[in-house]
Order: C-alpha cells, then sequence, then structure tokens
C-alpha cells in the first residue's frame, strides 16, 4: 500500500525525540509540545499487522479531535491543533503507566473473561447469569497496564495499581472521575447517532506543573466498541451477534483464522480485498459517530504533506 503511512522518519526544528508506538509516532518539541502522527498501522491483540489500511490514521486522529472538543467542558486534555489530517499537536505530559477501560457490557475481552469462568476482572465483581453483550448494572473500570515495547497489556486492579505505586491514590480518584464523566459523555453522543458506546479506554498524562490532562485518543473504533442502538434488544433476546461498529470484527477475523497474538501463532494473510473492507467499515463508524460525511485526504505524497503542514505549524507557533 504505497498510499499509505507506515513509518516516518522527521527531523523538525527544536526536536528532542521520537517515540515510536504500535499505531502512532510520537515527536518531542523542545520539551514542550508533542507532535503525534496516526499511522495507517493496524494493531489487534497487541501485535501489529504486517499490512496498512487506508486512511485509517486520518479516520482515528478526525474522530479523536472531534470527541476531545465535545468532552473538554468536563475533562481537560492535551489538543493544541490539527495542523494536518494525520497530525495532532498538543501539550507534553508525563503518561500514567495505565489504562482506564471501562464497560458498559459484558462484550469483548470481560466476555472472553466470563466465558472461562472468571466471576473478577481487575478486583471488579461480574454478576452471575450474564450473557454475552449484555449491559451491566453499572459501569465498571478495569484498568489496564500500558505495555512498553509491544509486550501485552495487563489487567490490575485499583488495589494493585495504587500498592505498586503505579498511581497515586489521590491520582487515580481524579482518573476515575475523569473516566466516568467522558463515558457518560460518549454514550450520550453515540446515542445521538443511534449507536452504544459499549466499551472505551482513556489514557491520562500529568503537565509540568501537576495539571491532569486526558491524551492519545478517545472514542474512536481502535479505542473502543460501538453497537447499533436499533434491534440490540431483539438480537439479544435471541442470542443474535449484536451489529456491531469496531475493531472487534478484525479480532473476530484474526481468532477464526488461528490467531490471538500468541506464542508461535502466525499473522494470516490479509487480502487486498480484506484489507479494503476494514477501510471501508473504519470510514463507516467515522460517518456514523460523526454524522459528517468522510472527506479522503490527498495520499499523493502523505509524508510531504505532513512534512509541509508540521512545520507551517511550527514555524508559527515558534515565530
Amino acid at each position: 500500500m504505497s498510499n499509505t503511512i507506515n513509518d516516518t522518519a522527521f527531523n523538525f526544528p527544536k526536536q528532542k525525540s521520537v517515540y515510536k508506538g504500535k499505531v502512532r509516532e510520537v515527536y518531542n518539541i523542545n520539551d514542550e509540545i508533542l507532535v503525534m502522527i496516526a499511522t495507517d498501522r493496524l494493531s489487534a491483540f497487541d501485535v501489529v499487522m504486517p499490512k496498512q489500511i487506508p486512511f485509517k490514521g486520518q479516520i482515528l486522529n478526525q474522530i479523536a479531535f472531534k470527541m476531545m472538543d465535545a468532552t473538554k467542558d468536563i475533562v481537560p486534555n492535551w489538543i493544541i491543533a490539527l495542523p494536518d489530517p494525520n497530525v495532532a499537536v498538543g501539550h507534553l505530559c508525563e503518561p500514567f503507566k495505565v489504562e482506564m477501560v471501562i464497560r458498559g457490557y459484558m462484550s469483548g475481552h470481560a466476555a472472553r473473561e466470563y466465558k472461562a469462568g472468571k466471576r473478577i476482572l481487575c478486583g471488579v465483581p461480574m454478576p452471575e447469569g450474564m450473557n454475552e453483550n449484555d449491559k451491566f448494572p453499572e459501569p465498571i473500570i478495569t484498568p489496564a497496564t500500558k505495555a512498553m515495547d509491544g509486550d501485552h497489556d495487563e489487567d490490575i486492579s485499583k488495589e494493585d495499581l495504587i500498592a505498586r505505586g503505579i498511581v497515586s491514590k489521590e491520582d487515580y480518584e481524579v482518573l476515575e472521575k475523569y473516566t466516568k464523566a467522558l463515558f457518560q459523555r460518549g454514550t450520550e453522543i453515540a446515542a445521538e447517532r443511534g449507536l452504544i458506546l459499549v466499551d472505551t479506554k482513556y489514557e491520562f498524562g500529568k503537565t509540568k506543573d501537576g495539571k491532569i490532562l486526558l491524551i492519545d485518543e478517545i472514542h474512536t473504533p481502535d479505542s473502543s466498541r460501538y453497537f447499533y442502538a436499533e434491534g440490540y434488544e431483539e438480537r439479544q433476546s435471541r442470542g443474535e451477534a449484536q451489529k456491531q461498529l469496531s475493531k472487534e470484527f478484525v479480532r473476530q477475523w484474526l481468532i477464526a483464522n488461528n490467531f490471538q497474538g500468541l506464542e508461535g501463532q502466525t499473522v494470516p494473510v490479509m487480502s487486498d480485498e480484506k484489507i479494503n473492507e476494514i477501510s471501508d467499515r473504519y470510514i463507516e463508524l467515522y460517518e456514523n459517530i460523526t454524522g459528517e460525511t468522510f472527506v479522503k485526504s490527498d495520499v499523493s505524497n502523505i509524508l510531504g504533506r505532513i512534512e509541509k503542514n508540521v512545520l507551517a505549524f511550527l514555524n508559527s507557533y515558534y515565530k
């Protein structure tokens, strides 16, 4: 896929360092701001797939910006500007080494754990007698420690997070409050579009002056799971799979092809048809969750376009 972003190697003015995650590349500018580039890489089961998905980075970046903007009245966030369809610029923070996962429904990882017989997830009890995709009586927060260098994220309880000194009790209470408020707002936004926000994750960081900010992305298909609200109850009563918009369809395809990121397993080959199908599903989610038509950016020279737009922003920011 020549018109997708797999890797970047920019050298921006005042650049201090670059961090390359599973799907994003983050440039530290002057130990003051971050330039975050959303690539078109696809990650599932904490493994980066060999092929990129056209427009995926743009979709995630633009959904995240819209959702950050729609929640900035309840939770402060890191965003300063979007100088390019694939780029977000924001305040430099020290990230908390935890993902705040919140679940409104028994789906995905929670459902797999439940089917395996577990009734406690991250120290939180799950009621007996639940079926996959049932709604929890109240949303539950199931944190995960953030993986470094591609290792798998690990479930962890609130108590263990605090006991191990990963997050202080005072900071965790803020993260918990913000997570609940964001999920409530995300649920309301989704409902306006005929969707159910099933589960999601939020990441936070702390500025040099000690302010906690929402960072990374929110309410995207990479970080969230959505169901279509119409027909949810009927499908649930019949024991049918829910119609959903999320990356879960990728995970299910991988599982069906004998891959869950376990040792000794090989990533199945994705045909061009499958790649384009995944791209179309990402576009579908964008249009459903934002209520806007997706406008594909010019991909004739993506890296050149990004460099030009970021340089223009930095020249204006530091003039």
